[in-house]
């Protein structure tokens, strides 16, 4: 049996496999290969790395790192959890591996605009197509930018990039807008532009990315899909755990979630969807494990 299964090996999952390795703890790491973070074309929010880092390189010296202390990263995606008493039984297909921990690390998935895979991939690892004006809204700072969203979803985003340039465009992504009186004067009172839709299809023209609408082609240099995102947390729903109507787990300080044994660390949980974030909580979830596990049975070698 082993002391803790973990699922997703994105920056929280490594970080804990780090942590539960060097605890000298019997892990599993499922990978299903999804991870968020390896669409990151070059991050520079992350201490320790001037100049910034891609998101895949970023993986690798963090699995890098994990291996150095005897972790596995396996390629499969886990298909169900089950609590058995005090344990849990993980699924891999047809195959089943009993632990006394499981620290749920899937995150979210971006939801994307209706347009061409392949213009998509292209724009994103140019900086013409970006999902997080947290991570790299510097990187627009006095640029043409435009934002396909609506509501106050959309309209929050399309404010928050006007602290970086004064040339914001909200673009809906479905025929009209759905803006109400408030998000409307919101706009306008900040100078952001709000066109309706729909918005496709786009394409690349040189250094920009091209938006197609009713109203014309509009060129930006960068465009924000602010359209939100589906949180990963089927599995733990599935096992019994507490979610919020998002679907985000429900976790206390300690990053444990309604069902003993069952932890959840990095965008799955509800809160700032960041790199430095997700490690932090996966530290804390790790050590909780080590200790949870130290209580029920002391820990000796």
């Amino acid at each position: 049996m082993d002391d803790c299964i973990i699922i997703g090996a994105g920056p929280a999952g490594l970080t804990a496999a780090i942590y539960l390795a060097r605890f000298h703890l019997k892990i599993r790491l499922f990978d299903c290969g999804s991870s968020r973070a390896a669409l990151i074309p070059r991050t520079h929010n992350h201490a320790g790395y001037p100049g910034g880092i891609k998101g895949t390189d970023l993986l690798r010296l963090m699995l890098d790192q994990a291996e150095e202390f005897g972790a596995v990263r396996e390629a499969a995606e886990v298909t169900e959890i089950r609590p058995t008493g005090d344990n849990f039984e993980v699924r891999v297909g047809d195959q089943v591996f009993p632990t006394r921990s499981v620290l749920l690390a899937t995150g979210v998935v971006n939801i994307r605009p209706e347009m061409d895979r392949a213009v998509h991939d292209a724009a994103l690892a140019r900086g013409l197509f970006r999902y997080c004006p947290i991570c790299d809204g510097y990187e627009v700072t006095d640029k043409r930018v435009g934002v396909i969203g609506t509501g106050d979803h959309g309209m929050k985003e399309a404010l928050f990039l006007r602290g970086y340039t004064r040339d914001v465009t909200l673009i809906a992504p479905g025929a009209r807008h759905e803006l109400d009186d408030a998000c409307r004067a919101k706009l306008e009172e900040a100078g952001v532009v709000h066109v309706d839709g729909p918005c496709s299809p786009m394409r690349i023209e040189g250094a920009q990315m091209v938006v197609t609408t009713p109203d014309g082609d509009l060129a930006f240099d960068s465009v924000y899909p602010a359209l939100g995102s589906t949180i990963r947390s089927k599995l733990a729903v599935a096992a019994g755990a507490r979610a919020t109507g998002e679907g985000c787990l429900e976790v206390d300080d300690h990053q444990r979630t309604s069902i003993p044994g069952l932890f959840a660390a990095g965008d799955v949980v509800k809160g700032l969807d960041q790199i430095s974030h997700a490690m932090g909580e996966a530290g804390v979830a790790a050590t909780t494990i080590r200790n949870l596990l130290d209580d029920r049975r002391p820990l000796r070698r």
